[in-house]
């Protein structure tokens, strides 16, 4: 099966330089839920050929409303597997190493953060997503991160900016919060959000929202496929432009990184 056959509708909107260069560079996903699995779709289908994901989670019935591996025939299997076998049905030349462990303070070296090109966030526990901003950021590797997708129901109010100029997002601030009483970012990181908080309103039915995954979450959150997936594909959209900027200019700045470098140091003090 060619690679120029799989993506000739890509390559005859971006070029074949793009092509070329997507299909070089490595991608590591921490998380592979109801953001990160949509992400990992966009990314293979749009030409990258060396993806990492990394979650320790089993799916389980109450991911199915917005996540890519959960279905009825998966439960309780490993999510990285299921969205692995899915992944390499779309390109079987594709590398798809899947890791089903946690990204925490203990096991970030074993992941060798310095050997990728870009380094995508998309967990969920605070301490843990705090640790890798800032270790990631430390990297050559350009860093992307979503925000909370929870609460959230109109896919027209998601938005991207640098990470320090997040507004709205609960999320967002805890993070900050938590950097500011300890280690900062040390580039700019791109950021997927949302202003938009809604609330629970169906509490009845907090019992069966329980995922039993190996990560509890302190606090269950309605979620909801349209915003989780475009969260999702924003995430391997910004991957994809950026790749596509870098082989259009003789510099190895795109139009994504000089924008939000502009203001970095402006927000971060």
């Amino acid at each position: 099966m060619e690679y120029n056959e799989l993506f000739a509708r890509t390559e005859l909107l971006v070029g074949s330089a793009a092509m070329q260069q997507i299909a070089t560079k490595k991608v590591i996903l921490f998380g592979v839920g109801g953001v990160g699995s949509w992400c990992a779709e966009g990314l293979i289908r749009s030409g990258i050929m060396n993806l990492t994901i990394v979650d320790s989670d089993r799916v389980a019935l109450a991911n199915i409303n917005r996540q890519l591996p959960a279905t009825t025939k998966t439960i309780g299997e490993l999510k990285v597997d299921v969205l692995k076998n899915r992944l390499q049905e779309i390109n079987p030349n594709a590398f798809i190493t899947a890791i089903p462990e946690i990204y925490d303070s203990e096991s970030s070296g074993s992941f060798h953060l310095e050997e990728y090109d870009y380094i995508i966030d998309a967990i969920d526990s605070l301490s843990n997503k705090a640790h890798l901003l800032v270790t990631a950021s430390k990297t050559n590797a350009v860093t992307i991160s979503s925000m909370g997708a929870g609460l959230k129901l109109d896919p027209q109010k998601i938005r991207v900016t640098e990470f320090w100029k997040v507004r709205g997002c609960k999320l967002a601030a805890a993070l900050r919060e938590k950097m500011k009483k300890g280690e900062k970012t040390a580039k700019p990181i791109l950021c997927v959000y949302s202003e938009e908080i809604q609330k629970n309103r169906g509490e009845n039915a907090l019992n069966n929202a329980d995922e039993k995954g190996s990560f509890r979450k302190a606090r269950i959150n309605g979620t909801m496929v349209q915003v989780t997936a475009i969260f999702g594909f924003t995430l391997s959209g910004l991957v994809i432009q950026d790749i596509i900027d870098k082989s259009n200019s003789e510099t190895v700045s795109s139009k994504i990184t000089e924008a939000i470098d502009a203001n970095y140091h402006k927000v971060t003090v």
